[in-house]
């Protein structure tokens, strides 16, 4: 019998409030934890992963390098940690890790017509290595690809609908450009 994954179910405030399966958090719209690293190249790139057109939400789609829920009595960093070694292959250096943002979050999924309520916590790493570096997660992921921070701005119609909207949304590019900033300009 397959065992259900549990996840830890929040309030506003980001308190634990319950434990529901994954499942059921999603159907029924509850608010969750969840993280997302972005890793920045000394270019001004963002190396962003497609998901498999296995995923249950937001298949074959572009998403961030890294990204996962947040496990019972696990913290945000814990699950980064953990999410990056699982599907980049890597093990991050935590020090290097900036804390970009902490928000709530609400994104459609059209494929399941479900609403995602996340905390979501955004985190960039200065990511130095090749792209054919990445191991690629089983079942998760097809590949890694580069995109230069500066064209995400300008993309056609027909490469939005490549990435999962939040990606791409305003608020998102100009967090991409916060993250060059913090890890690449004032390096400089």
């Amino acid at each position: 019998m397959h065992k259900q994954e549990m996840l830890e179910v929040v309030d506003e405030q980001d308190n634990v409030i319950g434990l529901e399966t994954r499942e059921k958090i999603h159907k029924e719209q509850l608010l969750h934890r969840d993280v997302h690293v972005w890793f920045i190249t000394p270019r001004s790139e963002i190396i962003f992963q497609l998901r498999t057109k296995l995923k249950d939400s937001f298949p074959g789609l572009l998403d961030a390098t890294a990204a996962g829920h947040v496990e019972p009595n696990m913290s945000y960093e814990e699950t980064v940690l953990k999410e990056c070694k699982e599907e980049t292959g890597l093990d991050i250096d935590i020090s290097k890790l900036v804390l970009l943002r902490k928000m709530k979050n609400e994104s459609f999924d059209k494929v399941n017509n479900n609403i995602h309520r996340t905390i979501d916590r955004q985190y960039a790493y200065l990511y130095e290595g090749s792209i054919y570096d990445l191991q690629i997660e089983k079942d998760n992921t097809e590949s890694f690809e580069l995109w230069k921070i500066d064209s995400l701005h300008n993309l056609s119609e027909k490469d939005k609908t490549r990435f999962i909207p939040a990606r791409v949304n305003e608020d998102t590019l100009n967090l991409f450009y916060k993250a060059r900033e913090m890890l690449i300009d004032s390096a400089r």
